[in-house]
């Protein structure tokens, strides 16, 4: 596991903004565990010039601990880390696990101890085969022997810490129904009751296609969209999602303001949370559009700059 004391030495200074993101609970058709129609609004990102950018640490505090590992979670926490922000796919035998890419090569040793099956693809590979791979050594050997979660360990990490989630679907072009096997994990473990659904967890994607599934089936989950839309575009996007979260190099105030200027799917004004800022330069000047929030590997740096 991730040593605390080292990372608080490595980084005096670290204290994080709790990020809250959900949105309005809402009555689901399909899931006993929804909130019940008439539920008291949950609580949005304050709107541009209300205060400072909240801060998610992407894929776990994944400047300090390898990404997407248990190790990261409990970095982020170390580092006072509320939010943090994750990859989901799914394996050839059904599982989800908690990793960015489609293949297994850059971070894992997948090469040496699977070396004919290139090209080393998560969906063709069992949970029990990907439960073997070290997810650490790539990022240095005091890492090594950290593993690939599956979501359920994964949320069981969270939970303990009493963190809160930013869920990416990650390719769901590669795992049809995926959108309806996370949300049974989720609910599983206790991730659909009232408190996790209004205050501790955002479901996004770069596909709108599996925001909007994740939407219609459970119409209280607060949910992403991962892209920039055009600004003419976006009263269509903002049907079925709370957030327009866009690459920080895309971005601009005005783009910044026509998002808030439109209510999402919870009747709240859409959020923008933008990635990857990791330098004060970038923090500062993405501050200075308004955006909501800012998902980074470096939650010390993004903190320090914009306060």
């Amino acid at each position: 596991m991730y040593a605390r004391a080292s990372v608080t030495t490595a980084a005096a200074l670290l204290a994080i903004t709790a990020l809250v993101l959900p949105g309005t609970a809402t009555a689901s058709p399909d899931r006993a565990a929804a909130p019940a129609a008439g539920a008291a609004p949950g609580t949005v990102p304050a709107a541009k010039g209300a205060g400072s950018p909240l801060v998610i640490a992407h894929r776990g505090a994944s400047a300090y601990a390898p990404e997407n590992t248990l190790e990261a979670v409990e970095a982020a926490d170390d580092l006072g880390i509320d939010w943090v922000e994750n990859d989901v796919q799914r394996t050839k035998d059904g599982r989800l696990v908690v990793i960015h890419d489609d293949n297994l090569r850059r971070t894992t040793d997948v090469e040496t101890l699977y070396p004919d099956r290139a090209p080393w693809k998560v969906k063709d590979f069992t949970a029990a085969e990907i439960a073997r791979l070290d997810a650490g050594s790539w990022f240095g050997d005091r890492w090594a022997g950290a593993r690939v979660p599956t979501l359920t360990r994964y949320l069981r990490a969270l939970e303990a810490n009493r963190q809160k989630l930013l869920l990416e679907i990650k390719a769901p072009e590669l795992y049809p129904g995926i959108e309806k096997e996370i949300l049974q994990v989720l609910r599983e473990e206790g991730w659909l009751d009232r408190d996790h659904v209004r205050r501790r967890l955002v479901i996004q994607s770069f596909s709108a296609d599996s925001v909007r599934t994740v939407h219609e089936r459970r119409p209280d989950v607060t949910t992403g969209f991962l892209g920039t839309p055009a600004v003419a575009d976006l009263p269509s996007y903002a049907a079925f999602t709370d957030q327009i979260n866009p690459t920080h190099t895309s971005l601009t105030a005005d783009y910044v303001a026509a998002a808030h200027r439109l209510k999402g799917a919870h009747g709240k004004p859409l959020t923008v949370s933008t990635w990857t800022v990791n330098d004060a330069a970038g923090a500062v000047r993405v501050a200075g559009f308004g955006v909501d929030g800012i998902i980074t590997n470096n939650p010390d740096v993004v903190r320090d700059a914009v306060g």
